[in-house]
């Protein structure tokens, strides 16, 4: 049998949308996107739910030395969360977690300035939030997201991908509200192996999509 496949991003994101019909029209709903993949996705459904776009960013903070393995994260809106379990194990003290997350945080600025044009930041309290990206392999950026998200205490939290790897989506589902994900094939391969066109979204093209989903949200609004 034949496996799907998208064709690109926003084919992706036309499907996800029809995914999640039942959030078109209500005015409390608010669509994110990890960039710069999920955009394309996001801009896709947030214009088929008459939903703003926004961009919500995270930074992993690496341990010094061991860069992959995390010690927490930063994330958009001031938030930052802490591994306890790795800090604790390794033994890492306060001054070194604030070195690293002082430097990324200025790496989340730079971005959110480049993507955002410097608009405030949307209000997440009590509004139903739709989290989005391209796939989900390890799932680990997200699941940072909906923890950091959750501190903000959204209506709803759900988590909308095209594609994600089985277990990543076992994961995420005690995280958030609802998880939805048209394509969990049982041999992942890689998110953009399940892509014809996975060509790397630019960071002009970031803030050109969300330019756009502004002027068309509020021409219709």
């Amino acid at each position: 049998m034949e496996e799907t496949r998208y064709r690109d991003r926003s084919q992706a994101g036309c499907m996800l949308a029809s995914k999640l019909a039942l959030y078109a029209g209500q005015s409390n709903v608010l669509v994110l996107a990890l960039p710069r993949g999920g955009v394309p996705v996001a801009f896709e459904v947030a214009k088929a739910l008459h939903a703003p776009l926004d961009v919500f960013l995270v930074r992993k903070l690496g341990v010094p030395g061991q860069e992959e393995l995390a010690m927490g994260a930063i994330a958009s809106g001031g938030i930052q969360v802490i591994n306890e379990d790795v800090v604790r194990m390794l033994h890492i003290p306060l001054p070194v977690i604030e070195d690293v997350a002082s430097r990324e945080l200025l790496e989340l600025k730079r971005r959110e300035r480049l993507y955002r044009d410097d608009r405030p930041l949307p209000t997440i309290q009590n509004r139903v939030v739709i989290l989005i990206d391209d796939g989900l392999a390890t799932g680990a950026t997200m699941r940072a997201a909906a923890h950091a998200l959750r501190l903000q205490h959204p209506a709803r939290l759900v988590v909308a991908v095209p594609v994600a790897a089985l277990q990543s989506c076992d994961a995420l589902r005690a995280e958030v509200d609802e998880v939805i994900i048209p394509l969990t094939p049982e041999f992942f391969r890689g998110v953009g192996w399940w892509y014809e066109d996975f060509s790397q979204v630019s960071d002009e093209e970031v803030h050109d999509l969300l330019a756009l989903a502004e002027h068309e949200h509020h021409s219709v609004a």
